[in-house]
C-alpha cells in the first residue's frame, strides 16, 4: 500500500525498500499501530514486538539486493529502537519536516558499529495507547542536567530469599550516597530510583523519565558465606553498556563487606564515567560546547601525558576560565598539568611549574571546598614543591569527602614514599589500583609501587613493579630509573646497563641532578640508597 519491496529477510528480520521516506515513515507507523492493536488480546508469551530503524541515504544496487551504509545505518536505528519503537536518521528528520506530523525525541549522536561517523538518532512518538511506550513517546523529556546525570536502579535480589532484599537495598542506597559526593555527578535521591524496585524496565525508559544520561543496575546473590555483585554502567539514551564488571566476597562481616563493594564500584565507575563524557564531548560541533565540554577536552589532553597534549590541556583549561571564572575544575586541572610538566620532565623552569600548579590548585579549593578532586590537585601540588605534611592532610581531606577516590590514595601512598615513610605507603597504592583498575594513570600507580619495595630493599618485587609499569603506555623516566636501581642491588648488571641505555636514549641529560630537579624526591637515606643501585648500573655522575 506504501509502494515498499521486501529486499530479503536478515535473520529474524526484514530489509524492506521505498522509493518515498513519507510513504516509509507512514508505513512503519502502521505497522507499529496494527502489531500492537493484535497483540493487546494475545498472552504476552506468544506476542510478537518489532523494533524500526529508517534511514534515507545512497544504496549499493546489486541484482536484487541493496547494501551499503544506507542500509548499514538503517540496520543500527533498527536495534536502537526500543520495542514496539521507531528510531529516524537526522537525514529522515529532515526530509519529512513540514511534510508529517510526528513528535520526534532527539537521542543526540550515537556512535555506532561499522560506521565512521556518529549518527544523530531521532524516536518517532506514537500516540496510539495500544503501543508499549507511547504516552511516554509524546511527553516531553526531562532536560539534561549541566553534568553528569546518573540514576541507581535498585539492584535486583537474585538469592531466591526475600529476606535478603535488605542487602541489596543497602548496596544501592551506599551507592547513592557515595555517588552523591562526587561533585562532578548529578544524582537521582533514592526515592525516584526505589519506585522501580521490583518491575521489568527498559533503561532508556527510566533514563527519559527521570532525566539522566547514565543508569547504574546490578544485582546480588548471597549463597552461604558468599556473596556475588555485578554491576553495569549504561548510556541511557541508547541503551549501550559501557562498563560491567563481576565482584565475589566472603561475607566475615557483612557491613564491611557493603562498605568495600560500594567503594569498589564508585571507585571503578568514576573513571568510567570520565572517559564517557569525554569522548561524547569531543562528537560535539565547537559552536554547541559550553564550560563543561571544553573541560572535558582539556581532560582528555591532559590524560594523554605529552609535551603536545599537556600543552593543549593548559590552554584549554585557560579558556573554561574565561568562560566561566568560577569553575573549580578546570584550576584542578590546570594544576595538573603543571605537575606532570615538572614530573615527567618537560617543564622549561621546574620552579615556576611548582608555584603555579600550587597557585591553580589553592585557587580550586578556595572556590569549592567540598570538591575531592579540587583537594587532590592541592595535595600533589604540595607534594611536588616536598610540602609533605601539607600534602597528607590534602589527600586525607580528599578520602573524607570520597573515600572511593583512586587519585587521592595513589597520591597519599606517593607522599609517604617520597617521604620516607614506604612502610606505611604500599596499602594506599594497592586500594588505588584495586579502586580503579583501568585507570589512565595506571603506570605511576605501578612505579610508586616499585619505588616503596625498593625503598624497603625488596629488590625483586621492586623490579617486577617496574616492569608492569614499563608495559603500559605513555613514557616516565621514573620507570626505567627504578628498575635500574633495583637490577644494580641484585647484582644483574647487564640488565640494569639495558635499563639505564633506554632511559638514557630517551632522556641523555639524566643525572642525579635531573631526578632532584624534575620529581618530589629529597636527599634523604631512600634517595641515597637508590642512586646506589644506579651507580651499579652504570650511571655517570
Amino acid at each position: 500500500a506504501h509502494g515498499g519491496r521486501f529486499v530479503k529477510t536478515t535473520g529474524d528480520g526484514e530489509l524492506i525498500e521505498f522509493a518515498s521516506i513519507v510513504e516509509a515513515l507512514e508505513c512503519a507507523v502502521e505497522m507499529q499501530r496494527a502489531t500492537a492493536r493484535r497483540n493487546a488480546d494475545i498472552p504476552e508469551e506468544q506476542r510478537i514486538v518489532l523494533r524500526l530503524g529508517l534511514n534515507l541515504g545512497d544504496v549499493i544496487i546489486d541484482g536484487d539486493d541493496i547494501h551499503g551504509d544506507g542500509v548499514n545505518v538503517a540496520a543500527r536505528l533498527e536495534a536502537l529502537a526500543e520495542p514496539g519503537g521507531i528510531c529516524i536518521s537526522r537525514m529522515v528528520r529532515d526530509a519529512i519536516q513540514d511534510k508529517l506530523n510526528y513528535v520526534l525525541e532527539d537521542m543526540d549522536e550515537v556512535e555506532v558499529k561499522n560506521i565512521a561517523r556518529p549518527v544523530h538518532v531521532f524516536k518517532v512518538g506514537l500516540d496510539d495507547p495500544a503501543l508499549p511506550g507511547s504516552a511516554l513517546a509524546s511527553a516531553s523529556p526531562l532536560p539534561l542536567p549541566d553534568k553528569p546525570s546518573i540514576a541507581v536502579l535498585p539492584f535486583e535480589n537474585m538469592s531466591g530469599d526475600p529476606e535478603q532484599d535488605y542487602f541489596s537495598d543497602g548496596i544501592t542506597e551506599d551507592l547513592i550516597t557515595a555517588l552523591s559526593r562526587i561533585r562532578w555527578f548529578f544524582v537521582i535521591a533514592r526515592n525516584s530510583t526505589f519506585a522501580y524496585k521490583g518491575k521489568s524496565v527498559d533503561v532508556r525508559n527510566v533514563a527519559r523519565e527521570l532525566g539522566v544520561r547514565y543508569v547504574i543496575e546490578g544485582s546480588v546473590r548471597k549463597a552461604g558465606n558468599r556473596v556475588r555483585l555485578t554491576a553495569q554502567l549504561i548510556d541511557g539514551p541508547t541503551g549501550n553498556h559501557l562498563w560491567a564488571t563481576r565482584y565475589d566476597r566472603d561475607l566475615e562481616d557483612i557491613f564491611a563487606v557493603q562498605d568495600e563493594l560500594t567503594q569498589t564500584v564508585v571507585g571503578a565507575i568514576e573513571p568510567e564515567l570520565s572517559k564517557a563524557e569525554q569522548a561524547r564531548a569531543k562528537l560535539k560541533k565547537p559552536e554547541n560546547r559550553d564550560a563543561w565540554d571544553v573541560y572535558l577536552r582539556g581532560m582528555s589532553a591532559l590524560n594523554a601525558l605529552t609535551r603536545e597534549s599537556l600543552a593543549e590541556a593548559e590552554q584549554t583549561f585557560a579558556k573554561v576560565i574565561e568562560l566561566d571564572s568560577g569553575f573549580a575544575a578546570a584550576y584542578s586541572g590546570l594544576a595538573e598539568v603543571h605537575y606532570y610538566y615538572v614530573v615527567l620532565g618537560l617543564a622549561a623552569d621546574p620552579d615556576a611549574s611548582r608555584h603555579a600548579a600550587f597557585d591553580a590548585a589553592g585557587r580550586a579549593v578556595e572556590l569549592d571546598r567540598e570538591d575531592a578532586e579540587a583537594h587532590c590537585a592541592l595535595g600533589r601540588a604540595n607534594l611536588v614543591n616536598r610540602k609533605f605534611d601539607d600534602a597528607v592532610l590534602e589527600f586525607q581531606a580528599a578520602l573524607e569527602i570520597n573515600p572511593s577516590h583512586a587519585p587521592a590514595h595513589y597520591g597519599l601512598g606517593a607522599t609517604y614514599v617520597f617521604g620516607g615513610k614506604s612502610e606505611i605507603s604500599l596499602p594506599h597504592l594497592e586500594q588505588a589500583i584495586r579502586l580503579s583498575p583501568h585507570d589512565a594513570h595506571m603506570g605511576s600507580f605501578l612505579v610508586r609501587t616499585a619505588q616503596a619495595h625498593l625503598h624497603l630493599h625488596d629488590y625483586e618485587k621492586a623490579a617486577e613493579w617496574a616492569r608492569k609499569a614499563l608495559r603500559l603506555p605513555n613514557f616516565q623516566w621514573s620507570r626505567h630509573m627504578i628498575l635500574a636501581s633495583a637490577l644494580g642491588h641484585l647484582g644483574r648488571i647487564d640488565e640494569a646497563r639495558s635499563a639505564i641505555d633506554q632511559l638514557l636514549q630517551r632522556i641523555p641529560q639524566f643525572s642525579v641532578d635531573y631526578m632532584l630537579d624534575y620529581s618530589p624526591m629529597i636527599e634523604n637515606e631512600h634517595f641515597q640508597h637508590m642512586v646506589d643501585g644506579l651507580r651499579k648500573a652504570g650511571l655517570r655522575e
